[in-house]
């Protein structure tokens, strides 16, 4: 896939409001701080004039993020969780719009799930997979974040991470926003999952 045009769409704030569009939709969805919008700008080739906001604060994305990427499909970024400082009943919200969106007929084709390549996989990265098994959303695992990890450590982290999240290992993709590594093999991943540009 190549990237021609990336677009903001718009953002979903409440089950109450509407989708921006009937585009295919993939889902990016990830713990506070793990990389999700590095990695979004990185994949759409937006790292001058970004599109999705690159906080050191975690908990920036409140709202379903809607970028329309080549008049194709909407990217869409999911909010954060697991981010501790935001008071219980924001965080439920937030859990409660991921929760009915994810589930929705008009919901995501796939979900990419990011996971923090320094770090095991917490409980709240296998409850959400367990979560989109039941669901029977495909699902993406990507490792953040691979270019801090020793490359002595890389096949023990990849192992570690499938099999705590109950996935092969060749079921993770590692990705690093700093050197693009990843970048090419997501796209691929993205291409299979939606409908042929010609159809």
């Amino acid at each position: 896939m190549i990237i021609r045009s990336v677009e903001f769409a718009g953002s979903v704030a409440s089950p109450k409001n509407p989708l921006p569009g009937d585009l295919p939709q993939v889902a990016f969805s990830g713990r506070s701080n793990v990389g999700k919008s590095s990695l979004i700008n990185t994949l759409l080739r937006r790292t001058r004039k970004k599109v999705a906001h690159v906080s050191s604060k975690p908990g920036k994305t409140q709202m379903l993020n809607f970028y329309r990427v080549n008049d194709r499909f909407f990217l869409v970024d999911l909010p954060g969780f697991g981010y501790a400082k935001a008071p219980g009943p924001v965080r439920d919200s937030w859990k409660r719009l991921v929760e009915w969106y994810l589930a929705s007929p008009d919901g995501p084709r796939g979900v990419v799930h990011l996971v923090d390549g320094r770090h095991p996989p917490f409980r709240l990265d296998q409850e959400m997979m367990e979560y989109l098994g039941e669901l029977g959303v495909p699902a993406l695992v990507v490792l953040t974040k691979m270019d801090r990890v020793p490359k002595g450590k890389r096949e023990r982290t990849l192992k570690k991470a499938a099999g705590d999240l109950g996935l092969a290992a060749e079921q993770l993709l590692p990705f690093s926003s700093k050197t693009g590594e990843g970048r090419d093999s997501l796209l691929e991943a993205l291409d299979h999952l939606l409908p042929s540009e010609n159809s």
